[in-house]
């Protein structure tokens, strides 16, 4: 989820240079789809490529270009039985190096990434670094990368950018905790609230929002268009006042209740008896989480309910893909690379 751009950040703070290795262009089977990135230092790596001997191959020539230094390199490497994977088709990747002179502007282009703006790229063979620069004003619902070769030359520019996944995480317990760090890695945006003090842990990673209030619902009210909405606090009474908050919106991806089928009876009983239109009752999710998944470890229950919210999420980045226009051909006619 672009997390190599806060690590890439680090590392040139620290005085290493590094190497952004991406896959500018695909070709039947692969490991990772274009866009995807890593960066490598002498010593470490973030992110990935698709793991395996391209994932290896990879590393080796962007040490080697941190070694011996130069402009871009483009490589065309085919997954076949000579590299050791059985994929089948073809990757290409850009390899550039990157300085620690260029750290302050990288903070600057992970934090802005983070906040939903978009990062674009564009890279020209022979060029000795690529163009970057920030769009804050047309933030993108994903990324977006075009790629063109004339069997010579060839161009390629990318839009990053952190797609909206806006979650509001109510309750602060063991398994509201399980939830929050289990989504906290894939992109969520996740505004965590309790209303009692002292309910959240020190520390957590990026991408949580704690937020305490003794108002958990007027938090419902100015959520954005698309949020996900989680009710699990400490208290039943809480848990129907947020429903009804909830249930008074119409734009949320997403709403889940913790809690048996004999909870859910009871709430729709309720919900129904205070005007609630019966066919809404489909919008909420309880049981949460993925059918066929009966444990009710904490851990467990996290990873069921964030590959739920995952499906959710891919569903509606499928749809938003479907209504955007067709992207201009990633290659001149008639052209190889």
């Amino acid at each position: 989820m672009n997390d190599w751009l806060f690590t890439l950040a680090a590392w040139l703070a620290d005085g290493q240079p590094a190497v952004l290795v991406s896959v500018v262009r695909t070709k039947g089977s692969t490991p990772r789809e274009a866009g995807a990135s890593m960066v490598v230092s002498q010593r470490a790596t973030a992110g990935t490529i698709g793991g395996g001997h391209l994932e290896w191959l990879a590393t080796g020539a962007a040490r080697e270009l941190l070694l011996q230094g130069g402009v871009p390199q483009l490589m065309h490497l085919p997954l076949g039985a000579s590299l050791g994977q059985c994929c089948g088709g073809t990757v290409w990747l850009v390899l550039e190096r990157l300085t620690p002179q260029e750290a302050p502007l990288w903070h600057l282009r992970a934090e802005s990434v983070a906040a939903g703006n978009t990062l674009q790229r564009r890279l020209v063979s022979g060029d000795e670094s690529s163009l970057w620069s920030l769009d804050e004003d047309e933030p993108l619902r994903g990324a977006a990368l075009r790629f063109w070769s004339d069997g010579g030359h060839w161009q390629f520019e990318q839009k990053m950018v952190t797609p909206r996944f806006p979650v509001l995480l109510f309750g602060a317990g063991h398994v509201g905790e399980a939830i929050a760090r289990a989504l906290a890695p894939l992109g969520a945006q996740v505004c965590w609230v309790d209303d009692r003090e002292g309910a959240f842990p020190a520390a957590l990673p990026r991408g949580i929002t704690p937020i305490s209030s003794d108002t958990p619902g007027a938090e419902v009210r100015t959520a954005p268009a698309g949020s996900c909405f989680l009710v699990l606090t400490h208290s039943h009474s809480l848990d129907f006042e947020l429903c009804e908050a909830i249930f008074a919106r119409q734009d949320f991806a997403y709403f889940g209740l913790i809690g048996s089928r004999t909870k859910r009876a009871s709430f729709e009983h309720r919900l129904l008896a205070r005007g609630l239109a019966p066919a809404r009752l489909a919008d909420l999710t309880c049981p949460i989480g993925l059918p066929g998944i009966r444990s009710k470890e904490p851990a467990v229950i996290a990873a069921s309910v964030a590959a739920q919210l995952l499906q959710v999420r891919e569903t509606r980045l499928a749809l938003a893909r479907a209504t955007q226009p067709l992207a201009l051909p990633c290659l001149l006619s008639g052209a190889r690379p």
